[in-house]
């Protein structure tokens, strides 16, 4: 197996007035070459950080410490400016959002000629793969000379797809990209996802999403994450039908079963709320949430592995 991206001990603090909060704390793990993860969790886990965090789009973040590298190369998260080369060809992002991301002043022209033209590509030569990605997604010819206000939402989010794979990156980091879209087009969206990467114009992929049920159908892993650290990483169909951690298998118990009827069970969540990130509780930081707590939870279980490519965070998982 040929480790694409390789994070190691990454830690990313927010700066705020009333101190850092810790919103990545010692993030290990590794994505394959063709490998989709998804990276999945309660909002404030801190998913986005780490999708924005191989790119640096936040100036409000710091990097305290660990290291991300793609090919064995070392990124310079903490160096905006030194990221520049890495941008788009070597990670890019789809960001939340991103039907927001396009300028709704330029035409969709000028935003793709001015992109390339920022990375030292002539747009008349890329226009014929730029033409052969935008049929793929479904998108004509004349949608360059629109607005993006004069195009849906799904047209938008497929036109930040193709803008941000033009340059055939190693990594691509989607956050939330269905996340405003309603069902069908979801599904289309994440089909184009493994399309691009099937065609090797993305080598692997960090999909960053709430929902779980979505993220089962095109992900190869998913990886669980609760209050900045990972709780679970295990191949997709095992997290969703073999959960081991009681944060997952409370996330995977509050998903509706498909005609199943709700008249005699109601659907139940978890109780309580994610633990501040400023001063987080020491040990494992769901143990106030957790109904199989116990003592040893006071102390921070090890991110280990308990079965093949089965990792999980809990004293009590595979006992």
């Amino acid at each position: 197996m040929t480790v694409v991206l390789r994070v190691d001990d990454l830690r990313v603090h927010y700066r705020t007035l009333r101190g850092d909060v810790r919103a990545l704390d010692g993030v290990s793990f590794t994505v394959a070459d063709g490998e989709i993860m998804g990276v999945v969790g309660e909002s404030g886990c801190g998913k986005s950080t780490l999708g924005k965090s191989l790119v640096r789009l936040d100036n409000r973040m710091k990097h305290v410490g660990g290291k991300v590298t793609v090919d064995d190369e070392a990124l310079p998260i903490d160096d905006d400016q030194a990221m520049n080369r890495f941008r788009f060809k070597t990670v890019s992002v789809i960001p939340q959002y991103a039907m927001s991301a396009l300028n709704p002043t330029v035409r969709i022209r000028r935003l793709v000629s001015d992109l390339l033209t920022a990375h030292g590509i002539d747009f008349t030569a890329a226009r014929p793969e730029l033409l052969r990605r935008l049929d793929l997604v479904g998108l004509p010819e004349r949608v360059l000379d629109n607005y993006p206000i004069e195009l849906s939402g799904g047209m938008k989010q497929r036109v930040v797809l193709v803008l941000s794979t033009l340059r055939d990156p190693a990594v691509l980091v989607a956050d939330e990209v269905t996340s405003a879209l309603d069902v069908s087009t979801q599904r289309a969206v994440a089909e184009t996802l493994v399309q691009f990467r099937d065609r090797g114009y993305v080598r692997s992929m960090l999909v960053v999403t709430h929902d779980i049920s979505l993220v089962y159908q095109i992900a190869d892993t998913i990886m669980v994450m609760y209050a900045g650290r990972l709780a679970e990483k295990a191949p997709s169909d095992v997290v969703v039908t073999e959960p081991l951690h009681p944060y997952t298998q409370l996330l995977i118990g509050a998903l509706p079963e498909v005609g199943a009827r709700f008249t005699d069970r109601r659907l139940t969540g978890i109780p309580g709320r994610p633990p501040g990130l400023r001063n987080p509780p020491q040990g494992c930081r769901f143990r106030a949430r957790c109904p199989l707590a116990f003592d040893k939870c006071a102390e921070q279980p090890p991110f280990v592995e308990v079965a093949k490519n089965h990792q999980v965070a809990c004293w009590k998982a595979g006992s």
